[in-house]
């Protein structure tokens, strides 16, 4: 298993998840935070722990103006982690103060850094634009997976899974998967795989939303970053130049995948499903909503099944093959920047 970036964007909620006045918990990289909206709408993110007596100030922990306060003793906290009040005196201990870590909310999301806060740069966070674009309709969702966060992200750089795991809901014909065109390059701290299916049967969901009715060619593109990873996938008929570029028309999907550590095997796994046709059809909206749910359902409890296994024998080295291409580059990423926030030793 992988130790834990800390030097890193991780996603912890959707924006419409913090309203003012409310106060979420979460653990990332095994750190609890509480996190929550002052009534000026600045978003906050400290640790989970009053310096008084150790209290969760999530554990009904109150929001009132731009403070929190401590549920046990009142003590109470601006958005920074200053000690603002302390109840019966008059003054406040020096150093007293709650971590805080780095927040960022962009394109619905809401982003923290755990590790040096002198290096997070809110440039690195990926922009998403199809959660804004009016041209696309999204929903959203999230499952805590009781798996390592880099299963998962094994799992969504291998789509050759999708025709055993996926088999009752968008998973294809494993002899044509077979023949997929296949290409992994690394760019820095990013991956981009591409899989091509061409000139073959449209998958049963396809026929259904977007009415083909002969052979088509399906791409799949994955770009992955630590902890976030995009898929673009899509369909054309047959021969109409989309392995040359000519996507118009047919059928675009976009998903996000966010994959935050809050241990060494436990996720939260927020995912969004954007596409751009039929898009005032709520009811496609809904039913592909539901897909997608039932889909990552059964990589949960696959994945679940993986972790258990493993644990049992952690040290045991993996076989890789040759869709493995993109998993084995993701992983050397997150190894080497694993490396070199440890340091030397």
């Amino acid at each position: 298993m992988t130790m834990f970036l800390r030097n890193n964007w991780y996603m912890a909620a959707w924006s419409s998840d913090i309203a003012p006045t409310t106060v979420l918990a979460r653990r990332i990289c095994g750190q609890a935070m509480v996190i929550f909206r002052t009534s000026a709408g600045v978003l906050a993110a400290l640790e989970d722990r009053c310096i008084h007596r150790g209290m969760p100030l999530s554990q009904g922990g109150e929001c009132e103006g731009e403070i929190i306060r401590c549920p046990y003793h009142g003590l109470e906290f601006a958005a920074s982690g200053i000690c603002t009040k302390v109840p019966g005196q008059d003054f406040i201990p020096v150093g007293a103060k709650l971590i805080s870590f780095p927040v960022v909310e962009r394109d619905s999301m809401i982003w923290i850094w755990v590790g040096d806060a002198d290096k997070a740069d809110p440039g690195k966070i990926a922009s998403y634009p199809y959660h804004s674009d009016s041209a696309w309709v999204w929903s959203k969702d999230c499952l805590e997976v009781d798996a390592n966060w880099m299963l998962l992200s094994d799992n969504l750089m291998d789509l050759s899974h999708l025709q055993y795991v996926h088999r009752n809901t968008i998973g294809g014909n494993p002899l044509e998967d077979a023949q997929a065109k296949l290409s992994a390059t690394r760019d820095g701290d990013r991956v981009l795989v591409a899989r091509w299916l061409l000139d073959m049967d449209a998958p049963a969901f396809h026929k259904q939303v977007c009415g083909f009715t002969g052979k088509v060619d399906r791409w799949q593109e994955i770009e992955f970053r630590p902890g976030l990873i995009q898929f673009y996938s899509g369909a054309t008929d047959a021969g109409t130049g989309a392995y040359e570029g000519k996507r118009e028309g047919g059928m675009h999907i976009r998903h996000l995948h966010a994959l935050t550590p809050e241990t060494e095997t436990r996720t939260r796994y927020f995912f969004s499903v954007a596409h751009n046709f039929r898009i005032a059809d709520e009811t496609l909206t809904g039913k592909m909503h539901r897909l997608a749910v039932a889909t990552f359902l059964e990589d949960q409890a696959l994945l679940q099944a993986q972790q258990k296994r493993l644990s049992e024998n952690p040290e045991r080295a993996f076989l890789d093959i040759r869709n493995d291409i993109g998993t084995i580059h993701a992983r050397r990423i997150v190894a080497e920047l694993s490396a070199a926030e440890r340091g030397p030793g």
